[in-house]
């Protein structure tokens, strides 16, 4: 059964993000000359492109520098919100990425009677973003994207396929905490948040940097269930 007000159980829960935005405050556009090939993610956000009616609206949720989903939405003539935890990333990628509208907030602040509401979206593209997160938050985490989303609306995410939860590890000369699930695992959690999973790539990427390690990266295309 899904819940249909993850607000509720948001409560229940300590949120902890010390150290994650800092983290990226830090990196800045680091982050995209040690992951320069993006091939999974563009293709994922080309599945986007050719499924969306002409000026649908979609959310960037963890934006990071805005490149390269925003842009590449942007572009395809959508009406695009970015947000993001790091003020840093927010602030390259309204420099990157004009046509864009972006605001630094959490995730959590999104969720049904939560202190932001940016309305209702086509869809909704998470790329290594729920990855920053506790495993005990991110079924919460989803259910706040499909409230986000209107009726059959998409969800693009990626994962790294890692049986990890909150995890610390160095990266980019900073640490961060990340979760992660075997590839059945995520499927259920996905598709017990409400979403279809309709097309599925995976791809092996070793990152241009020796701090971080090669990782197996999962993209799922989906959509709401309704």
């Amino acid at each position: 059964m899904i819940n249909s007000n993850p607000g509720t159980d948001y409560e229940s829960i300590r949120l902890d993000r010390r150290g994650q935005a800092e983290a990226f405050d830090a990196i800045g556009d680091r982050y995209d000359e040690a992951f320069p090939h993006k091939e999974g993610q563009v293709t994922a956000g080309e599945w986007l492109i050719g499924s969306l009616g002409a000026g649908s609206r979609v959310l960037d949720l963890g934006c990071g520098t805005g490149v390269p989903t925003s842009r590449q939405m942007t572009d395809a003539g959508f009406e695009v919100v970015g947000v993001d935890l790091s003020a840093g990333m927010v602030k390259l990628a309204s420099t990157y990425v004009p046509d864009a509208a972006f605001q630094q907030l959490d995730l959590a602040d999104l969720r049904p009677g939560g202190p932001r509401d940016l309305g209702r979206f086509d869809a909704v593209a998470a790329f290594f973003s729920l990855l920053m997160l506790p495993r005990e938050e991110i079924p919460l985490a989803l259910l706040t994207i499909r409230h986000l989303l209107v009726p059959g609306g998409l969800f693009v995410l990626s994962m790294v396929e890692a049986d990890v939860d909150d995890f610390s590890i160095p990266f980019l000369g900073n640490t961060i905490r990340v979760s992660g699930y075997l590839r059945e695992d995520l499927h259920r959690v996905i598709e017990g948040a409400g979403f279809e999973i309709v097309k599925e790539t995976s791809y092996t990427y070793a990152p241009a940097v020796a701090d971080v390690p090669p990782e197996e990266q999962v993209f799922l295309c989906c959509r709401r269930c309704d």
